[in-house]
C-alpha cells in the first residue's frame, strides 16, 4: 500500500508540472521492496530521476518527496 500510495502521488505531482506527461506505474515487474522513478525519452533513452535503492532505514527514506521527482525531471527536459 505504502509503495502505491508514494507512487500515486509522485504521478500527480508529475502531471500537475508537466501538462500531457504520459506516466505509467510498474509498465513492467518492479523489484522487491524498490522504489525508482525514470524518465523515457522520445529516443528511447532511460534517465533515472529517483532511486530508493539502497536508502533507508528508516523505510521512509526509500520515498522521494514529489517536489524533489518534478525538480529533477524539469532539469532533465531543460
Amino acid at each position: 500500500r505504502v509503495f502505491g500510495r508514494n507512487a500515486a502521488a509522485v504521478s500527480e505531482a508529475l502531471r500537475g508540472a508537466v501538462a500531457h506527461i504520459p506516466v505509467d506505474i510498474n509498465p513492467r515487474q518492479p523489484r522487491r521492496n524498490s522504489f525508482e522513478v525514470s524518465l523515457v525519452k522520445e529516443d528511447g533513452s532511460t534517465v533515472e530521476l529517483w532511486s530508493g535503492i539502497g536508502k533507508g532505514p528508516p523505510r521512509k527514506l526509500k520515498f522521494p518527496q514529489p517536489e524533489a521527482v518534478v525538480e529533477a525531471l524539469k532539469s532533465s527536459l531543460a
